[in-house]
């Protein structure tokens, strides 16, 4: 377990750096068109959750409630290694690192810094540990259909039933 939140610190650490870049850098230059009409870096303020939802109202604290509740079940669930596979594992761990970094953002900032602009279908902007979250869902997605296994519980049947010995039946 100390890996997986070693994994978490230093992809919390990737997303908060790249953020402090665009406050103090891409903010005063608001957009970079890396590829024209396609792709741009442009500094957004989002004060609501995926892509701007709830915006209207003051939600930070809900959402960093809500990151904080996802982050200790998901400890919980590393701790009892409840996770049969890596795959689901690190699944988890992308989600964690992308949850607390976008709380740190409402915490610190009361909105989460947004920057990687992709214009060629109108997406809206999102940040690093969006990628996280959208990741490590996708990967979760592929763990449970593929990896996970239910586990029943065995029953005993005439197979498995401890057998007695010929003197134990004599006895």
């Amino acid at each position: 377990m100390p890996l997986y939140i070693l994994a978490a610190l230093v992809l919390i650490g990737l997303d908060q750096a790249v953020k402090y870049w665009a406050l103090t850098s891409l903010q005063a230059q608001h957009t970079i068109p890396l590829i024209e009409n396609v792709f741009h870096l442009t500094y957004v303020e989002n004060r609501g959750a995926a892509f701007s939802l709830f915006a209207q109202f003051d939600s930070r604290w809900i959402f960093v409630t809500l990151a904080c509740v996802i982050t200790i079940v998901i400890l919980v669930v590393l701790q009892k290694k409840l996770m049969q596979t890596a795959l689901g594992r690190w699944s988890l761990v992308l989600v964690a690192a992308g949850a607390l970094g976008n709380a740190i953002d409402r915490v610190v900032h009361g909105f989460v810094v947004d920057l990687f602009d992709f214009r060629l279908i109108n997406f809206p902007v999102f940040n690093v540990a969006d990628i996280f979250i959208c990741v490590g869902g996708a990967l979760f997605v592929i763990y449970f259909l593929f990896q996970h296994q239910d586990e029943k519980p065995e029953q005993e049947t005439d197979d498995t039933a401890p057998q007695q010995t010929e003197q134990e039946n004599h006895e």
